[in-house]
C-alpha cells in the first residue's frame, strides 16, 4: 500500500497522468492504476523504472519498497509476481519440464521431498514452500479454469522422488488430473533434444495482454513478456511437442509406470 501511495503522490507532484507513467513503465494505464490502489504487486522492473522516473525524489526508493514486500511467503522473490499476478488471471498455460512433475500437478509429499533436498533447507522453509505450491494449484478449481497443456519427459515417471509410496500417489494424481476437461497431459519421448535447455511455462492472458513466460534455472531464472523471448520459448515448445505422445498413449504410460512403483 505504501508503494502505491508514494507512486501516486510523486506522480501527481510531477503533474504526470497515469497514461504517461504507463508509457514509461512499459505497461497499461490500468496496471498503473492497480499499482496505486495496491491491487497489483509491483515487479522489480516497475520499481527500478519508477526510481529512474522520479529520481529518488524525497528519498523515496521504490526498489527498497519492492524488496520489503513479502506478500507470498514460501515462494522465491523472482517467482512472486508469477504466482500472485500471472497464474490467477491466465486463460491458457503451457508448460514443459524435463526433470520433474510440474509444480501445478505435484502432491504435497512429492513437493515436500523435493524442497527438503535443497541446500540449506529448514523444516519451516520446506513447510512454507510446500504450502505456497499447494496454493498455486487452486487455479485448477476456478469456476472457469484455464486451459492447461502439460509436457514432461518420460524419464520423470521413473525418477525416484521420496520412494515408491510417494511415486504411486503422485502418478495417481496425474491420472486424476488428466481426467479434468481443461487439462491435457502428454509424455515426451526422452530422445527429444530441444527440451534439454530447461523447464519453462507460457501464460496467455485475457483481454489481449501480451503472453508472459517463466523460465527456471539454478543460476538464472526469469519472468518476462519481451516479445523476442516469448517467441523463442513458444517455438521451442512446439519443437518439443512434436516429440510428445498422444494423450491416450501418455495416460497408458503413466498407468504402466504407476504399477512398477510397488
Amino acid at each position: 500500500m505504501r508503494f502505491g501511495a508514494e507512486m501516486r503522490r510523486l506522480r501527481e507532484a510531477a503533474e504526470l497522468s497515469q497514461a504517461a507513467v504507463a508509457s514509461r513503465l512499459g505497461c497499461t494505464q490500468t496496471q498503473v492504476s492497480r499499482l496505486e490502489k495496491a491491487t497489483r504487486t509491483p515487479s522489480r522492473s516497475d520499481a527500478e523504472r519508477l526510481d529512474q522516473l522520479f529520481g529518488m525524489a524525497e528519498g523515496v526508493s521504490f526498489t527498497r519498497l519492492y524488496q520489503s514486500i513479502t506478500a507470498q511467503p514460501g515462494s522465491p522473490t523472482w517467482f512472486r509476481n508469477w504466482a500472485e499476478e500471472i497464474e490467477p488471471t491466465l486463460v491458457v498455460l503451457r508448460s514443459w519440464d524435463p526433470l520433474l512433475i510440474p509444480g501445478l500437478l505435484q502432491t504435497e509429499a512429492y513437493a515436500r521431498h523435493i524442497f527438503s533436498m535443497e541446500p540449506r533447507a529448514t523444516p519451516d522453509g520446506v513447510k512454507e514452500r510446500v504450502e505456497a505450491r499447494m496454493r498455486r494449484q487452486r487455479i485448477l478449481d476456478r469456476g472457469r479454469p484455464p486451459l492447461v497443456s502439460v509436457l514432461f519427459d518420460a524419464g520423470v515417471l521413473h525418477r525416484r522422488v521420496g520412494g515408491p509410496e510417494v511415486m504411486r500417489e503422485q502418478l495417481d494424481r496425474l491420472l486424476e488430473v488428466a481426467a479434468h476437461p481443461s487439462v491435457f497431459i502428454q509424455v515426451v519421448d526422452p530422445d527429444c533434444l530441444p527440451g534439454l535447455a530447461g523447464p519453462f511455462m507460457i501464460a496467455e492472458l485475457p483481454n489481449g495482454q501480451p503472453s508472459v513466460i517463466s523460465s527456471d534455472a539454478p543460476a538464472q531464472a526469469q519472468i518476462t513478456a519481451d516479445l523476442d523471448v516469448v517467441t523463442s520459448i513458444c517455438e521451442r515448445y512446439e519443437a518439443i511437442r512434436i516429440w510428445a505422445y498422444p494423450e491416450r498413449i501418455s495416460r497408458k504410460m503413466i498407468e504402466e509406470a504407476r504399477h512398477k512403483w510397488t
